[in-house]
Order: structure tokens, then C-alpha cells, then sequence
């Protein structure tokens, strides 16, 4: 009875539905899972512009900063769980149902490859809109400026770096998705994601997912934008000799996804399966 009263799910109920998610995303047919991919990679998207949006000619301190830039980029993750879409980050979760047997191997490498790719395809859309919409030259060119200076920054990360960026990123990607299973209400959903997103971005970690967006869109303005945009923001496309897409695929998306990978399903999915699902599986007679 007093169980009942609780709002929101016990870590081992939680543990439960984690494992009973991963199997449904892993039987999920092709079309639906691409589709609900491509939606993602555009919500985290949407959260990046609204980042790069909000913290563009800052004046306020750095950590304030920052803050600001975390908290609304949260909208991001917002609209993926409040709207039933699909996320490579998120989804490294489901290792806690093939650690119990439930799906197998194949299985997992086919949602996070296909996943992956959706949300790649969903990222890069936005580039091309937002591109199209000319966003960037907002506030007499800032927006275009904050832009440029965040994908060079990333471009310009060491491999073991970026690795360990991306670990601690997903980290607390997962944590709050895992934080959003105990949530029986959307308002509970949205207050357990908000916290952990907000802390990865004000930290300064990676998230592969986002930098598709990111990285992309300061290639896409160091290459396209006019002489007009770069005259108003006192700078020229020299000065971004980082922003290529080998820099882009090989020195930041992939030791971002390796580390997105260890910290979400090794250090988030398993650890979770070994204190709540494993113990009950040795348990059976």
C-alpha cells in the first residue's frame, strides 16, 4: 500500500522497464526505428540551435554562460522522450537487455547502426535548413560567429580527449534517461532530464549526436557564408583552417562515439544490469 503512494518507480522497477524498452527498440521494425532516428538527430539539433542561439555575444560570465546554454539545450533530449523518438546515446541502454539474454548481439548492432545513421540524416537536415533559413547572420552576424567558434573548438580536440568527453557525456545522457523511467508523468520526465542535460553541456562534454550538428553547420558557414557575413564579424574562413570534415569524422566523431559507447552502455546500462537484473537471473532456479 505504501508502495503505491510513491510517484515515481523503485531503481529495480526502473531496471525492470529499462530492460522491457530495450527489447521493444530492438524488435521495433526498420521504418519505424529510421523514421523516430531521423526525428532525433533533428530534436538534438533543434536543442543546439537554441544553445548556440541563447549564448551568442555573451556578455555574462563563463559559467553563467554556460548554464544558460546546458539548460535550453535540454530541449533537445525534451522533445526525444516526451516524443517517442530515437537516439544512439539513449539507446546504448538497451545493453542492459542483452546482458540479460533478452535480445541478441545482432540485434544491438543493428539498432545502434541504423539508429545512428537516422540521426546523422536528422542532424544534417537541420544544418541544410537552418543554412537556408540564414539564422546565422541573426544579431548582425553573432549567431553565425558562436557557430564557427563552437565547431572549431571541438575540431581542435586530442583523440584520447574527445574520448574521454564523450564518456562522461553519455554518462549523463543516460542517467537521464534512465532518471526519466522512474517518471509517470511528463512534467516528472521533463524535471529528471533537464538537471543531467544542462550538467554535460555546462561541463563542456561531447555528444557525437550533437556534433553532427554542430561541426557540420561551422564547415557548411566556413565554406558558403558570404564576404558580407565575415565583414560583419571582423573575422575571415583562414582562421578556421580545423573546420574540415576528415578533422570532423576522424579526430572528433569518432573517439566521441567510442567514448558516448563506453559511457552509456558500459558505465551506465551494465553497471545498472549487474546491481538490479543480474543477481535476480542467478537467483532462477
Amino acid at each position: 500500500m505504501q508502495e503505491e503512494m510513491i510517484d515515481s518507480l523503485l531503481p529495480s522497477e526502473m531496471a525492470k522497464k529499462a530492460e522491457q524498452v530495450g527489447v521493444a527498440k530492438a524488435n521495433m521494425p526498420f521504418a519505424k526505428t529510421f523514421m523516430l532516428s531521423v526525428l532525433a538527430g533533428s530534436f538534438i539539433a533543434l536543442g543546439a540551435v537554441f544553445s548556440t542561439t541563447v549564448t551568442a555575444g555573451s556578455t555574462l560570465p563563463f559559467g553563467v554562460t554556460k548554464l544558460l546554454g546546458g539548460l535550453v539545450f535540454s530541449l533537445g533530449l525534451v522533445l526525444v522522450i516526451a516524443g517517442g523518438a530515437e537516439l544512439f546515446t539513449g539507446n546504448n541502454l538497451i545493453i542492459m537487455a542483452w546482458a540479460n539474454h533478452k535480445i541478441k548481439t545482432i540485434q544491438v548492432l543493428k539498432n545502434w547502426t541504423l539508429v545512428y545513421a537516422g540521426n546523422l540524416i536528422g542532424a544534417f537536415s537541420m544544418v541544410a535548413l537552418m543554412y537556408l533559413s540564414g539564422q546565422y547572420a541573426f544579431g548582425n552576424g553573432v549567431v553565425g560567429a558562436n557557430m564557427l567558434a563552437i565547431a572549431k573548438a571541438k575540431c581542435e580536440l586530442g583523440f584520447v580527449q574527445a574520448v574521454a568527453l564523450g564518456i562522461l557525456c553519455n554518462i549523463l545522457v543516460c542517467l537521464a534517461v534512465w532518471l526519466s523511467f522512474s517518471a509517470r508523468s511528463l512534467t516528472g520526465k521533463i524535471a529528471a532530464i533537464v538537471y543531467p542535460i544542462t550538467a554535460f553541456v555546462a561541463a563542456g562534454f561531447e555528444h557525437s549526436i550533437a556534433n553532427m550538428y554542430f561541426i557540420p553547420m561551422g564547415i557548411l558557414l566556413k565554406q558558403q557564408a558570404d564576404a558580407d557575413f565575415w565583414t560583419r564579424i571582423n573575422n575571415t574562413a583562414q582562421n578556421y583552417t580545423s573546420l574540415t570534415w576528415e578533422r570532423f569524422l576522424t579526430g572528433n566523431l569518432l573517439p566521441v562515439t567510442i567514448g558516448n559507447i563506453i559511457g552509456g552502455a558500459v558505465l551506465v546500462g551494465l553497471v545498472y544490469w549487474f546491481v538490479f537484473l543480474k543477481p535476480q537471473q542467478q537467483q532462477q532456479p
